[in-house]
């Protein structure tokens, strides 16, 4: 992780030439000459005269208003040049509130403040510097960089999670990419939280932008592991894993074919078996003859739903919930009569199903099962919540885009 560079903020003084806004104001020779000493000995690094010197003109009796805060500035600077946190953040706060220091330089007083308490790796007075920064002047994006810093720093994951989030949201919101290190310290907090389900999020946004294999290979493990993705999706991560090369062994594709028949989908079982021939995963070995065998089965039952369809749909129709014609469709859809599949799947959503997403998902994969990538595409960016629908369908619509671009 790259982190700012601080920038720490200095007043260049001249005690003979100060400006003022106000005619009157003029230092006396008592005052004048120890901050004119200051002003030489920090040209010269050397910070314990340049102090002494300050206190010097600071212990003079019945000093006005504007020689107090030319020792301020003179003190702000001195402390900052020599690491003096705690001094420097002293005497900007005394400047800060006065009135004669400009908006601009109040700013740029707040910024210093912050970073150099970061700098410090002091980042329990880094966060609240920082936020008053963005508070008072507005947002910043390497001040905002900073407090996921000083927040991740702390090991407050929480904290960072929320404001880098934040910060991502803003930039997809202005139609801009976000960078890969935010993805990544995003995806990090949310791993320290344990949250799976916003990590997968944040894994789709970066093997969308930064397509790279080991960001498709986390995600799915994430997809995996999501504690809230309900039994009605094992199938679609299966297809989805399928779909990026991460299904290659026997025993997956076996699952996923007894899956498909287990939903009802015999096509959508057959295809898999199909693709795990194609592989070289099934047909092998001494598991040969069991799938040839759950093969046979499969092709059956392909047949004898297609020869039930009509009848499937009418019953349907009929059922409690639009389940029953979600997955008709989807039968039919399969077996070449796309129109009339979709229309059906889309009776099923407006019916009501057992969740909205889920059966979002399905009518994206029966239109890009069917061919038609645009109209899949459209449907996936509807599909929402946290139970892994609408991380599977972020893949899918991201790999119907790359294929597109091919």
């Amino acid at each position: 992780m790259a982190l700012l560079a601080s920038a720490m903020f200095c007043l260049p003084l001249s005690v003979s030439g100060l400006s003022s806004a106000q005619a009157a104001d003029t230092l006396s020779p008592a005052v004048g000459k120890p901050l004119q000493a200051a002003q030489t000995a920090l040209a010269g690094h050397n910070y314990s005269k340049a102090m002494a010197a300050v206190n010097e003109a600071d212990a003079v009796k019945g000093k006005n208003d504007y020689e107090s805060y030319t020792i301020d500035q003179m003190r702000a600077a001195v402390a900052a040049q020599s690491g003096d946190v705690a001094g420097a953040t002293a005497a900007y706060d005394k400047l800060i509130a006065s009135s004669r220091t400009p908006k601009d330089a109040k700013a740029q007083m707040l910024m210093a403040e912050a970073t150099m308490a970061y700098t410090a790796k002091d980042y329990a007075h880094a966060v609240p510097a920082i936020e008053r920064y963005l508070k008072q002047v507005g947002p910043n994006a390497q001040m905002e960089t900073l407090l996921v810093q000083s927040y991740y720093l702390q090991n407050d994951f929480k904290n960072a999670a929320r404001v880098q989030q934040t910060m991502i949201d803003e930039t997809l919101k202005a139609k801009k990419v976000p960078s890969e290190n935010q993805l990544q310290l995003l995806a990090t907090c949310q791993s320290q939280m344990k949250d799976t389900g916003g990590m997968t999020h944040t894994y789709v946004l970066l093997a969308t932008y930064y397509p790279k294999p080991e960001y498709w290979a986390l995600l799915l493990h994430g997809l995996v592991t999501n504690p809230k993705l309900p039994p009605a999706l094992q199938l679609d991560v299966y297809r989805i894993r399928l779909a990026a090369g991460n299904l290659t062994s026997t025993g997956d594709f076996m699952d996923a074919t007894e899956i498909a028949m287990q939903m009802g989908l015999p096509q959508v079982a057959l295809n898999i078996m199909n693709q795990g021939y194609t592989a070289g995963a099934l047909g092998k070995d001494a598991g040969a003859a069991r799938e040839a065998k759950l093969k046979a089965l499969v092709v059956k039952t392909v047949e004898d739903k297609k020869a039930s369809a009509d009848a499937d749909a009418a019953a349907a129709v009929n059922a409690p919930t639009g389940n029953a014609l979600i997955t008709a469709g989807y039968n039919v859809v399969t077996f070449g009569q796309v129109d009339k599949g979709l229309d059906l799947i889309r009776q099923g959503i407006a019916k009501g199903p057992f969740d909205i997403n889920v059966a979002k998902l399905r009518l994206g994969e029966a239109q890009m099962d069917a061919g038609r990538s645009a109209d899949a595409i459209a449907t996936f960016d509807t599909v929402d919540g946290d139970n892994g629908a609408k991380d599977i369908a972020q893949l899918w619509a991201l790999k119907l885009k790359s294929a597109a671009k091919k």
